[in-house]
């Protein structure tokens, strides 16, 4: 992995992590356009992509973080039960090795198939959202059908961001409500990932191999990676919070649709 890819990658992951067109789609469409095929060094350097984006998350909804773990702790427990989909999903995907099934040969029809259904879901979500008014704060008639939508996310093309907040919105829930919840719920998630899989690559001796082989080179591509995705991410929760308050999803609903075409031409063109 060449240092300019890593700073595009890390600014497309900070982007794309909290705009509901799903990260982890677009890492690995560029991933598969830059032709980056050691895994071991991929899959460390997305999760490091990841925690750039957890620090964006954290410094602008500190107070709210903070305000978790003050009694009654109402909060905390729906994003316990929220976060609970998700990780019987990651296990399930690890047990399986389902990264094999959705990364390999036909890498480009599943992305596509993912991209459409997530921009299905927003024009969906923007049609029911501006014909109703949504009263419900963050309660278990939203937060189960959040935490169901995240677990659906685990697959590379359906929006974490996106997918948790069009399910919130559909339950009823206030949209800055929603906007806030969603985001939050990445920290565990991501939280989580970084442990398992920084643990399973020490303990395979991948994570060494890979700095071994890339030398400073992946050193840089990692540090920049991290900042760039870093300073995306806190550019994106700006621009989110602003498109939920107005329920516009139009637009990324069609940058999605064409993104799915891009994929089924590659699939059978450049990479077939």
């Amino acid at each position: 992995m060449d240092i300019w890819q890593a700073v595009i990658l890390g600014f497309v992951q900070g982007l794309t992590e909290f705009l509901p067109v799903s990260s982890s789609g677009h890492i690995a469409f560029l991933q598969g356009v830059f032709g980056i095929n050691d895994s071991d060094t991929a899959l460390f350097f997305t999760i490091i992509l990841h925690l750039g984006t957890l620090v964006a998350v954290c410094v602008v909804f500190w107070r709210d973080i903070l305000a978790l773990f003050k009694k009654p702790f109402k909060t905390l427990g729906f994003l316990v039960l929220a976060t609970i989909p998700a990780g019987i999903t990651g296990i399930l995907f690890k047990i399986f090795d389902l990264d094999n099934v959705f990364f390999g040969k036909y890498m480009w029809i599943c992305l596509a198939v993912f991209f459409f259904c997530t921009a299905t879901l927003l024009l969906v979500t923007e049609l029911v959202a501006k014909r109703r008014l949504n009263t419900l704060p963050v309660c278990l008639k939203t937060v189960i059908p959040m935490g169901l939508a995240q677990a659906v996310a685990v697959l590379p093309g359906i929006s974490r961001s996106g997918s948790t907040i069009c399910a919130g919105t559909i339950a009823g829930c206030q949209r800055e409500e929603v906007a806030k919840f969603s985001f939050i719920m990445s920290i565990p998630v991501i939280l989580g990932s970084f442990v398992v899989e920084l643990a399973s690559g020490i303990a395979s001796g991948e994570i060494a191999r890979s700095f071994a082989e890339g030398g400073a080179t992946l050193g840089w591509s990692v540090a920049l990676g991290f900042i760039v995705s870093a300073a995306a991410g806190l550019f994106a929760i700006k621009i989110m919070l602003k498109v939920i308050q107005k329920a516009n999803y139009k637009w990324f609903s069609a940058y999605l649709l064409a993104l799915s075409i891009v994929c089924v031409v590659l699939q059978f063109t450049v990479f077939a």
